[in-house]
């Protein structure tokens, strides 16, 4: 595999069939969150899935490794250009161009670009805090990444409505304190909660992580899944989260 390069960058090791990565100290790189929703997201064979907001490309990738994905065709939405022209460099130094589709664009726009109802599977892993909260020093690609200044979470909630078609499903990686707000937006736009998935930093310490996957004009019922704890006592990584980094694992049922 080749990678195209750019100043300031460094290729990392996904761990997952050979797949490397490209990042920068001075871009959000992706953490935990993306992949535990890469491994949440209920994949099909063939089904047609967007990540909206895919920042460097890293959920599309590791779809692309799921089993289930040997016919998928995954879009991976991303407003600011840098990230953008990164996540394409990606896709095309794994050789992963005829599966994944880097498009820059906006993610309130994503109706209009792509059509409604045209995506089986919307997977988001938006900005946690609202705009103006929180550390101000950061660069503004960090701050797109972590803040809700270009896409609100009803504003991603809204495109996700939009794109899936009737009866396919919408998954959302968040933070617990707003899981009140998560279901609320989905409810409004006919996205029915159907699981969820609490994620633990170690077994006595509260959930920092929670991920819901809804299904768009579903009946009401939500399974909670049992949760997921990322580290042992001893601050060590758990055999559930190694398996899962490792690509052994996923937790779609």
């Amino acid at each position: 595999m080749t990678f195209e390069m750019r100043e300031g960058e460094r290729l990392d090791d996904l761990q997952v069939r050979g797949m490397q990565i490209i990042q920068s100290k001075e871009v959000f790189s992706f953490s935990l969150d993306a992949v535990l929703l890469a491994r949440f997201a209920s994949l099909r064979n063939k089904d047609r899935v967007i990540d909206l907001g895919t920042g460097n490309g890293v959920i599309p990738l590791l779809l692309a490794a799921r089993s289930s994905a040997s016919r998928a065709e995954i879009v991976g939405l991303e407003i600011q250009a840098r990230l953008a022209d990164m996540a394409q460099r990606n896709v095309e130094g794994n050789r992963l161009q005829e599966i994944i589709n880097i498009v820059h664009g906006d993610t309130r726009e994503a109706v209009q670009t792509f059509g409604s109802e045209s995506f089986d599977l919307v997977v988001c892993n938006p900005p946690y805090r609202p705009a103006g909260v929180g550390d101000q020093s950061l660069n503004e690609h960090v701050k797109i990444a972590k803040h809700e200044i270009t896409c609100t979470l009803e504003q991603a909630m809204d495109a996700a409505a939009g794109l899936v078609r009737y009866e396919g499903k919408v998954a959302f990686v968040h933070r617990p304190d707003r899981l009140a707000d998560i279901f609320t937006a989905m409810r409004a736009r006919k996205l029915e909660p159907k699981r969820m998935l609490l994620v633990h930093p170690r077994p006595d310490n509260r959930p920092n992580i929670v991920l819901v996957e809804a299904i768009k004009g579903g009946r009401p019922e939500l399974r909670i899944d049992p949760p997921l704890i990322v580290h042992q006592a001893d601050g060590s990584y758990t055999e559930e989260i190694l398996a899962l980094y490792a690509g052994r694992g996923e937790l779609a049922t």
